[in-house]
């Protein structure tokens, strides 16, 4: 019942956070606190000494970083909003879900794990960067955007981190009791994901200028950036014996932390980006996941 309640929770989350959005919208304060949440009870899975980087994982993090920004030039002289929307599309970290993912395919999930560990890191370090110059909070200096964006980025990512590691050094019992429930991850993701599909939606409903245009040419650019992800990570990770690890790792984005980070530091329309890639990267995950079974079958 478990297993199908988590084949089907995708969409109940998110037909659930468009239906009751009105009500759903006011817990949007609860979703920073989600996300720490859910890192940590990650992290805590991930322990410092199976950590190990290759060169996969650098080209990985210069694509997620240098192709961010290639396409913010892009596309940026032609539509702002658009281009906001691939940029966060490109540049938010690898899900923390991506090493089940891995793992399910049968790739390598040490390497996925150490590449979720550098992802966030490289992101908490360089989204403050990246949403000061593109003038996000435009009454401010570009040091005290920085400062803004600093004080909220970084502690979600890095304490989250720096909390695990020490639960399992100094409290080895706290620590085997959170892996014992790590399921808990699983329900925070959902409700996070209702939250953010809410307030997505009600942007969408009471914008006062609707570009309703704009957006679907943004959900539609967000479905290439995302296969075109897949498809560079795996290319990439067969040169290194790591095929499905390479395309999960940039292909699999952390969607809620981007969806968050659109709406709190974007213009409001880049959310649809993240949004749409929610879809387009759990389709691809589960015709992944289908084939791999159906092979196994073969067999």
């Amino acid at each position: 019942m478990i297993q199908t309640l988590k084949n089907w929770m995708l969409p109940i989350a998110m037909l659930t956070g468009a239906l009751f959005h009105v009500y759903i919208e006011v817990l949007s304060f609860l979703t920073p606190t989600l996300i720490f949440c859910m890192l940590f009870l990650t992290f805590c899975k991930i322990s410092p000494r199976n950590m190990k980087f290759s060169g996969l994982h650098i080209w990985l993090i210069l694509i997620q970083l240098a192709g961010s920004l290639l396409l913010y030039g892009l596309i940026a002289p032609f539509n702002e909003e658009v281009a906001e929307g691939i940029l966060i599309c490109v540049v938010a970290p690898t899900a923390t879900a991506a090493a089940v993912i891995t793992g399910m395919l049968g790739g390598n999930v040490a390497f996925l794990a150490s590449f979720v560990f550098l992802s966030n890191v490289t992101v908490a370090l360089t989204a403050p960067v990246i949403f000061s110059f593109l003038g996000t909070n435009r009454d401010l200096s570009f040091w005290d955007s920085f400062g803004y964006i600093c004080r909220q980025v970084v502690p979600l990512l890095i304490l989250p981190l720096l909390g695990a590691w020490a639960v399992q050094y100094i409290l080895p019992r706290l620590h085997r009791w959170l892996l014992s429930v790590q399921i808990v991850a699983f329900y925070m993701w959902s409700l996070a994901l209702t939250i953010v599909t809410g307030r997505t939606v009600s942007f969408l409903l009471v914008q006062e200028n609707p570009h309703y245009w704009t957006e679907g040419i943004l959900a539609f650019l967000a479905l290439i950036v995302c296969v075109f992800q897949f498809w560079l990570g795996r290319r990439l990770g067969r040169l290194y014996g790591n095929t499905i690890a390479g395309g999960q790792g940039l292909g699999q984005k952390n969607t809620i932390l981007a969806i968050w980070m659109a709406q709190l530091y974007l213009c409001p329309a880049a959310a649809v980006g993240p949004a749409a890639y929610v879809l387009w990267q759990n389709i691809i995950n589960s015709y992944q996941i289908w084939k791999k079974r159906k092979k196994d079958v073969k067999c």
